[in-house]
């Protein structure tokens, strides 16, 4: 049953995290964790501008009602992204023009809705980083209930309040606290290594040995 309660949040990623992982591509995060990110897939951007980094305060909110998430961007602190669990219900905005504008004045990183939008076109011209899974015209009620900094979840993609968020033109993904430094540290290689593939690929020295290798190993009939 969904409460009506509003929490306090008890741990939070770092500034320096959010600072490294601001340098990743959402792709070479989500490589490292196995793939297993997929809760993200129906969240899109709705703006123009640079990858979206910060600590989750999260909101679960009945579908179609906006009233805690207005709470939940009058309590977050700069830099902080509001992830809204709205069942993904896209029968009703949860947020629009107006609520960005209030979230962008306060400094805050981003909001992501896993259910609709509205004002598309004018969030789309911005900057201000919005992720969401559709757009209606229709507004939302503001009547709860719902609850503020407890865990929520996107299509199996579990988010604690002060996980760290990364969301790019590729989708978004959430990475555990306690993974924040094991992931990093990974994905900063992925990224280091791909790279360096690129620099080949230009030089036309890609080596290629690895897909006869793979299908050799696999029992690929190959026709001479």
């Amino acid at each position: 049953m969904l409460g009506f309660r509003v929490c306090k949040r008890n741990q939070n990623v770092s500034a320096e995290w959010v600072e490294k992982f601001r340098t990743l591509p959402v792709a070479n995060v989500s490589d490292v964790m196995s793939r297993m990110t997929a809760g993200g897939a129906p969240l899109r951007p709705f703006y123009t501008g640079p990858r979206m980094v910060g600590a989750a305060v999260t909101v679960k909110a009945r579908p179609g009602d906006n009233l805690m998430v207005h709470k939940a961007l009058d309590i977050a602190e700069p830099g902080d992204i509001v992830v809204v669990d709205a069942g993904g219900d896209l029968s009703n905005a949860i947020i629009g023009e107006l609520m960005v504008a209030h979230a962008a004045q306060r400094g805050l990183g981003g909001i992501v809705i896993f259910g609709a939008i509205r004002d598309s076109e004018e969030l789309l011209a911005g900057s201000f980083p919005v992720f969401a899974a559709g757009v209606t015209h229709r507004g939302p009620y503001k009547d709860g209930p719902g609850e503020v900094n407890v865990p929520i979840a996107i299509n199996g993609m579990v988010i604690e309040p002060g996980d760290l968020i990364c969301g790019d033109a590729d989708g978004l993904l959430s990475v555990p606290l306690s993974s924040v430094e094991t992931v990093f540290e990974a994905a900063s290689k992925k990224h280091a290594a791909e790279t360096k593939q690129m620099e080949n690929i230009k030089l036309g020295k890609n080596d290629r040995a690895w897909v006869d290798a793979s299908l050799t190993r696999l029992g690929c009939v190959i026709e001479a």
